[in-house]
């Protein structure tokens, strides 16, 4: 069975692109979380991942004695193992797009990634209207993010970007979760799909799993105190 190592699920957003695709479309494999502690080299989060991918970091896809690092070359490794599910689209040209899509996710969005980490647990909507008006960038991916989801939707007819939910729609579930936490403002096409990416039973029941883990990691917490904090 293949093994996935992920890191706690209120925070990783990389470790919910693959888990989410993979329980969506009834992969079979078995969860390993490492958690958090610290990112420095003698960390024992750092050295759990380093027995397994010389990359040091979470997800990690294990199939026997292969291990493949970084969700893009896990999406592609499932794409190519399990051809019978639509992880990608049938049609070369729409298959063109959502891998264009996806790489624009994996690469870009910065400022996004940056001023909005990703905490599922937490709702600051008075963050998000600060930083709406603090930071250019931020309202700079936004645009972009609408646009791409807006002509995506409407050439696929939905109800997800290429019509099924796969390897692109994975890799926006963590904005998707961005844009929860911090109530960003979106047009009525994205809000509605960030409404049915969280319908799913698997993205609900990582967010069910991310509330109920309690594990506070300050580095992951820019704009919260410590529940013990005076």
């Amino acid at each position: 069975m293949l093994k996935l190592l992920i890191g706690n699920k209120n925070y990783s957003s990389w470790s919910l692109r693959p888990w989410v695709l993979m329980q969506h479309h009834g992969i079979e494999f078995r969860e390993v979380m490492l958690r958090f502690d610290a990112f420095t080299p003698d960390s024992q989060f750092k050295q759990s991942v380093l027995r397994t991918s010389p990359a040091g970091k979470v997800p990690v896809l294990v199939d026997g004695e292969l291990a493949i690092w970084d969700t893009l070359a896990i999406s592609e490794y499932l794409a190519e193992s399990f051809p019978d599910k639509p992880l990608w689209p049938g049609h070369r040209a729409a298959r063109a797009r959502a891998r264009s899509l996806t790489a624009e996710m994996h690469s870009g969005f910065g400022q996004l990634r940056s001023h909005c980490p990703m905490n599922i647990e937490a709702y600051l909507p008075e963050v998000g209207a600060r930083l709406m008006q603090e930071q250019p960038g931020l309202r700079n991916d936004l645009q972009r993010l609408q646009q791409a989801w807006d002509a995506a939707l409407q050439a696929s007819g939905g109800p997800f970007l290429f019509g099924d939910f796969g390897i692109v729609d994975a890799f926006f579930a963590p904005v998707v979760s961005r844009l929860t936490t911090y109530a960003l403002p979106v047009d009525a096409i994205a809000q509605a799909y960030v409404h049915r990416v969280r319908a799913l039973p698997a993205m609900a029941k990582w967010e069910q799993q991310a509330c109920a883990e309690h594990h506070w990691v300050a580095e992951d917490e820019p704009y919260r105190q410590p529940p013990n904090a005076p």
